[in-house]
């Protein structure tokens, strides 16, 4: 009885040990021109993705995520709508990029990321990114299912062979020569904790949207 209470305790464990982030984190996005905050809320293969207003400083619109049915909704919390989101053409990247891994590490957001820098010189871009590498499973199918055009979503499936459960908790885009910075998305908060699974779905008074 000890060593069958001792194996289902070990599995248990295992189990919370490995199992996929669970809660919210939030991302700061500064350019030359804005500031703007997104906040994802985690739940399994389920995201709901919200866009803060800047002034408001309200949800003024959300996407909400099915990773196993690859499925896209937005929703409308002013209108109290949703509709179906088309994934965007597949973007295209002028030239070469060249994926560099560094040795150099440092603490971001309480994790410790490992160092990777994207260059195109045909687009004058280089985007450094600190990479985190723990349970954030959802993270890169999200990123290739949304399908964005914005270069730090283009240059970061540009990274092949990343460990299992990669996020990036800070990335730089800049200039080539690094003198020049475009963009930085950021981690500003990130916890872990239960989240209820109508936080990530279409409520269920939401009309869909019809054009």
């Amino acid at each position: 009885m000890k060593k069958l209470f001792l194996s289902i305790t070990l599995f248990a464990f295992t189990t919370a040990a490995f199992a996929q982030f669970e809660g919210s984190i939030e991302f700061r996005m500064e350019t030359k021109k804005d500031t703007t905050t997104n906040i994802y809320y985690v739940k399994g293969n389920n995201v709901k993705l919200d866009q803060i207003g800047k002034k408001s400083g309200k949800v003024e619109g959300s996407f909400v995520f099915d990773l196993g049915g690859k499925s896209i909704k937005f929703v409308n919390p002013a209108r109290k709508v949703w509709g179906d989101h088309k994934s965007e053409t597949p973007p295209t990247v002028n030239g070469t990029c060249e994926v560099t891994k560094l040795k150099t590490t440092k603490m971001v957001a309480g994790k410790m990321c490992a160092q990777y820098t994207v260059k195109n010189a045909t687009e004058n871009t280089m985007i450094t990114y600190w990479v985190a590498s723990e349970k954030y499973d959802f993270f890169v199918p999200l990123v290739k299912l949304w399908n964005r055009k914005d270069k730090q979503s283009i240059y970061f499936n540009q990274i092949k062979d990343l460990p299992k459960g990669s996020m990036p908790m800070l990335s730089i885009e800049s200039s080539l020569d690094g003198k020049t910075n475009i963009s930085k998305l950021e981690v500003i908060k990130l916890e872990k904790k239960s989240i209820d699974a109508g936080t990530v779905s279409v409520p269920s008074d939401y009309k869909k949207f019809e054009q």
